[in-house]
């Protein structure tokens, strides 16, 4: 049976990580919890907004409502990366060669290791930024689409058009396909070698989080009753086919998911605070929470898929640990 450390905090969980296999759990207060010989945290913004993992998982991305965007390390050292004063920083990502990214308002900024800084403007606001896994080229959600920059060269974006805010965005691991949430109740997607459109709507309630599986075969979603969990094996993503539907419970949506590193199963997180492991190939359900207080918000496994750590926004926190 799966056992939890659970790690009780005063506040809503935003994101969590692994950084050289050590929790750390990120909340709205600005403060970054984590457990390393011992419960510590390091008070980095007046207010975080988003945080994302470095590509080595040495250190975490930060931005918050001050402006500010950091770069903490799991000796607590924060190093600045950026301040904009009074500007929200809405969303951040790293980048290969040392590169990270973070958007507010209208601008995508670019710093590369050597500390130059590309800014990237928009006519709309910029809702979600992602790097390709390969090379250096920035996708950015907007409104009506998506923008795909090689900020390292002065050469022209290509711009990816579909009517309607796109708030979050992925590119696929082998980098043949991006997609992106949708305010509505959908997500959109193109084919990155032609441009054709994928569309995947169907689903009751917004998509909030997406997860691709471990060789980038599915990608599973939350936004119903259930993970929906699309298949992109063939040339043409999940065009023409049907998503499976994984840990379905009736009225309680998904509100997470994440999946395994190393085996195709995703960790399903509901609005009541319950966490389920489902395997894509049969379906087969694990317990791994029961219900809490809150919603699940963030959740995050090792680099070996034995620990899940997980969050929710009533701060109820903590490790399972499926290989006990």
């Amino acid at each position: 049976m799966p056992t939890i450390a659970p790690l009780n905090l005063d506040g809503h969980c935003i994101a969590v990580a692994w950084l050289n296999e050590i929790p750390h759990f990120a909340l709205a207060d600005g403060v970054v919890h984590w457990l390393g010989n011992g419960h510590k945290w390091a008070e980095l913004h007046d207010g975080l907004l988003t945080a994302r993992p470095m590509p080595d998982s040495a250190r975490l991305l930060t931005g918050g409502e001050d402006g500010r965007v950091f770069a903490l390390s799991t000796d607590g050292r924060a190093e600045p990366v950026a301040e904009l004063g009074r500007k929200w920083i809405t969303s951040v990502a790293a980048g290969p060669q040392g590169a990270v990214a973070y958007a507010s308002g209208r601008v995508a900024y670019v710093r590369f290791a050597d500390g130059r800084i590309r800014e990237l403007q928009h006519p709309r606001t910029v809702e979600g930024l992602a790097f390709a896994p390969k090379g250096m080229r920035l996708g950015v959600a907007r409104y009506n689409g998506a923008t795909l920059h090689f900020p390292g060269t002065e050469g022209t974006p290509t711009e990816l058009e579909w009517a309607g805010a796109h708030t979050g965005i992925t590119f696929s691991p082998d980098g043949n396909f991006l997609v992106t949430t949708m305010h509505e109740n959908a997500l959109h997607g193109w084919k990155l070698t032609d441009g054709k459109h994928m569309r995947m709507a169907g689903y009751p309630g917004k998509v909030k989080s997406f997860s691709w599986s471990a060789r980038g075969r599915w990608l599973a979603t939350s936004g119903a009753p259930a993970a929906i969990v699309w298949p992109f094996q063939s040339k043409d993503g999940p065009m023409g086919k049907a998503p499976l539907e994984l840990g379905t419970r009736g009225d309680t949506m998904v509100t997470l998911v994440a999946c395994h590193p190393t085996e195709d199963m995703v960790a399903i997180g509901y609005s009541d605070g319950m966490i389920l492991a489902a395997r894509i190939a049969d379906s087969k359900e694990a317990l791994l929470r029961r219900a809490g207080s809150g919603a699940v918000t963030a959740m995050a496994w090792d680099s070996k898929g034995r620990r899940l750590a997980f969050g929710s926004e009533a701060g109820e926190c903590g490790i399972v640990d499926i290989s006990a």
